[in-house]
């Protein structure tokens, strides 16, 4: 079974998708890793994903 880990919700900014059970756009993990970010620093700036 496949789970996924982002989610786009009407209600949850205008249907961005998100972090399951967060506010956090699925993009912004990818703009920081683009910006040379690693995936331990991401974590720690965003900590509710």
């Amino acid at each position: 079974m496949k789970s996924s880990v982002i989610r786009r919700d009407g209600e949850i900014l205008s249907g961005t998708p998100c972090f399951l059970g967060t506010r956090v756009p699925g993009r912004n993990l990818i703009d920081c890793l683009e910006g040379g970010y690693s995936i331990d620093q991401f974590l720690a700036d965003f900590p509710t994903v």
